[in-house]
Formats: C-alpha cells, sequence, structure tokens
C-alpha cells in the first residue's frame, strides 16, 4: 500500500483485463468520494473563459493529487492527459477514460534525456494544442522528485506558447500514502476543494537559465497552490521532496 494506489501484485499487473477491472473500481470510488463530500471549486474563473472562447491551456497539477483532479475538467472539452506508457500508466489512463478524458502516452523527461517516447509526446501535445484543444501534465511524474517541476511542461509551453494553468485538490480526511508522490487518497463524506491558479505564460526565450526560470515559476506557483488548499481544508502541508543537488548547487 505504501507505494501507491497503482501499484499492484505483478501478476496481476500483466493481466490486461485486470487492470481494467481495477481501474474501473477507482473510478467508482472518486465517484464515491465526490458524491458523498462537499466540494468547493475555487479560481475558475479563468479556465471557463478560455473553455467558454475554445483558448488552449495546458493543465498542470502534482502527480500525488490526480485522483480527484477529473473532476476539474469541463468534459465537453477535449483533453489529452500526458500518462507514462508504464503498466501504472495504463491503469491512470483507463481509470481518467471512465470520466471521458483522453490521454496521450509518453514521459516528461529531463532536459537532454528526453526518449524517443517522450519526443512523441511532445509532438502530440504540440498538435494537440495547435488544434485549439487541451493538455494535461503532472510535472513531477511519472517518478518523481515529488513536486519538483520537469523541464518537459516548460518546452510544451515556450513552444506552444499557450498558459500553463496550475490546478491542485485537498480534502479534510485523507490518507497520505508512502510513495514518492506521498500520493493523497481522499475519504467520503468530508470536506473538498479544488483550486485553480492564475495562468503563466512562458516566454519563448531560449537557453539554460531562461529555462530553469520558467521551471521554477511554474514549480513555485504549484506548490504554493498545493500549500492553499491544504489550508483550506484544516490540513498539513505536503512538503516537496529536497532540493536535487544540481539545482541546490546552482
Amino acid at each position: 500500500m505504501n507505494k501507491g494506489w497503482y501499484r499492484i501484485d505483478k501478476k496481476i499487473a500483466k493481466s490486461a483485463a485486470m487492470r481494467r477491472f481495477i481501474s474501473f473500481l477507482v473510478s467508482l470510488y472518486v465517484r464515491l468520494v465526490w458524491l458523498t463530500s462537499r466540494f468547493e471549486i475555487i479560481g475558475a474563473d479563468e479556465p471557463r473563459a478560455r473553455w467558454e472562447s475554445d483558448e488552449p491551456f495546458i493543465l498542470s497539477f502534482w502527480h500525488g493529487r490526480l485522483l480527484m483532479m477529473p473532476y476539474c475538467w469541463d468534459r465537453s472539452k477535449k483533453v489529452g492527459m500526458l500518462i507514462s506508457n508504464h503498466r501504472d500508466g495504463e491503469l491512470i489512463a483507463n481509470t481518467i477514460g471512465h470520466f471521458g478524458l483522453g490521454t496521450i502516452r509518453g514521459s516528461s523527461a529531463k532536459a537532454g534525456k528526453q526518449s524517443k517516447g517522450g519526443t512523441e509526446a511532445l509532438r502530440e501535445m504540440l498538435k494537440t494544442l495547435k488544434q485549439g484543444n487541451y493538455v494535461g501534465i503532472t510535472p513531477d511524474g511519472p517518478r518523481g522528485p515529488r513536486m519538483r517541476a520537469s523541464d518537459g511542461i516548460v518546452a510544451v509551453a515556450r513552444m506552444s506558447g499557450v498558459p500553463v494553468i496550475p490546478a491542485t485538490s485537498a480534502t479534510k480526511a485523507r490518507i497520505r500514502l508512502g510513495s514518492w508522490d506521498r500520493f493523497l487518497v481522499p475519504l467520503p463524506f468530508t470536506k473538498g476543494v479544488i483550486m485553480w491558479g492564475d495562468p503563466i505564460l512562458i516566454p519563448k526565450d531560449k537557453g539554460p537559465e531562461a529555462a530553469e526560470a520558467a521551471r521554477l515559476k511554474i514549480e513555485q506557483a504549484m506548490n504554493d497552490l498545493a500549500d492553499r488548499a491544504d489550508r483550506y481544508v484544516g490540513q498539513e502541508c505536503v512538503a516537496p521532496a529536497p532540493m536535487p543537488q544540481h539545482e541546490a548547487a546552482g
């Protein structure tokens, strides 16, 4: 259990039918939490305005808070959520599919470590945004470090010219797992919030210094938003993972 809701026995994970069944059960649980709890949605004027005017943007939220995030979205609008190609990713993709959300399979790897799948995912995200649709990214996924943004989201925002809009969720009653992302499992019959932040437009400036400044801007905005949401429901804030050594040295 301490590895997260999506980590299951390897023998079970090899069964596509079992993965689909588990994803269905998870989707039922998410609906149960939503229907039995009192959720507020705060700060949604900006995304609503962009949905109404068909203006694309990049939805950004931390991996550890993804369980309730399907309810932040206007399901009449097409979105491609970036999901890893791992079996864990397939469980997540199947689960959010029950809420009408699409997926883009790949990875938002660190700069200089982009895989073939990551390159293809980047192209697909840029194509999706160019068509006037939307993209969702967990910039600390699929393996962390927790609540530290990768360079991938900066590349998508800079190349597409569309803003990043952070979002988060929090509940008063929850279980915090011991997984790398400190995955939050909300409990039914509780108080909850879905909170949106301000849009972040990334300049088209190139170079490592500009990219790092943009990455830190996104990361800080997302962590501030997560802290606000936790405090709003009376919960202790989840701390980011220690800063990677190369960043701390910089």
